[in-house]
């Protein structure tokens, strides 16, 4: 079965789709460059389908992972849909320190996300934030007292402890 097959057949559940994906991301069945291509050109269950299979093979592996990656999801944090946003997020949570010095956009993409109504999307931008704390790269010195505000005016308990792990970790 090919990938186009897989993603137009209407008779497979989404979550058995991502777990196809993701083993043959793992094998090398299929490339990650022509899995980009695919979600680009998809239209949104698509596409996040195809990230969150990204997600899942980069948590296993994350040396499969190329700038082509990073590039690709931190352009879809600036999607609409929330899904998007936040499978993005936890890519880049698995990722980042892949690419210390290239996260400038990333980060910036991110902070974007981090005031978003819906509460998995800040969770999991509050997840990729604290990932990219923890690298203590040069951005950190803008990115700390960046995080700490976002982090007091954080309502939902859950995400404040994300945060404050992060921050812990770096100060």
């Amino acid at each position: 079965m090919s990938i186009d097959q897989l993603l137009k057949d209407k008779g497979i559940k989404a979550k058995e789709k991502t777990v196809q994906i993701n083993t043959w991301l793992l094998d090398n069945t299929l490339s990650i460059a022509s899995l980009i291509s695919h979600a680009q050109n998809g239209k949104d269950p698509v596409k996040a389908l195809c990230i969150e299979a990204i997600e899942f093979a980069t948590k296993q592996n994350p040396s499969i992972a190329t700038e082509a990656v990073l590039y690709f999801v931190t352009q879809t944090l600036t999607e609409k849909s929330p899904r998007i946003k936040w499978e993005s997020a936890r890519v880049i949570s698995n990722i980042a320190h892949l690419f210390p010095s290239k996260l400038d956009r990333t980060t910036s993409n991110l902070l974007d996300n981090a005031e978003h109504p819906g509460t998995v999307v800040r969770w999991s931008t509050a997840y990729a934030l604290g990932e990219i704390l923890k690298l203590k790269t040069s951005i950190n010195a803008e990115l700390l007292p960046t995080v700490e505000a976002i982090c007091n005016r954080e309502e939902k308990n859950s995400i404040k402890k994300v945060y404050l792990a992060a921050i812990k970790t770096v100060s």
